[in-house]
């Protein structure tokens, strides 16, 4: 079965609109091309922390990363497993 000069240039047209929506996250999964409202959700995810700025500056980080985060005040990491597997340098979780 050959290829038609119209099916590759279909391809090569999907793949650039692919790369321009920004639905295609390289080697991660597929993300929404529309971003979410980090600090509210932060504010809410990190309202009962002790170092409650600290844990804002994390959330932050791992928001805009990500384009998740989990509902609650904790846990419930299941809902965004990106947001579950960045770590510090040392190892440690670093989403709070």
């Amino acid at each position: 079965m050959a290829l038609t000069r119209n099916t590759v240039v279909m391809a090569i047209f999907c793949f650039i609109l692919i790369q321009e929506l920004g639905i295609y996250n390289g080697n991660e999964h597929m993300v929404a091309a529309n971003k979410i409202d980090c600090d509210g959700k932060c504010k809410n995810r990190c309202r009962k922390a002790g170092r409650y700025k600290m844990c804002i500056r994390a959330c932050s980080t791992c928001c805009k990363r990500c384009n998740c985060v989990p509902p609650g005040t904790s846990g419930n990491t299941h809902f965004c497993p990106c947001y579950a597997t960045l770590t510090t340098h040392g190892g440690k979780l670093k989403c709070p």
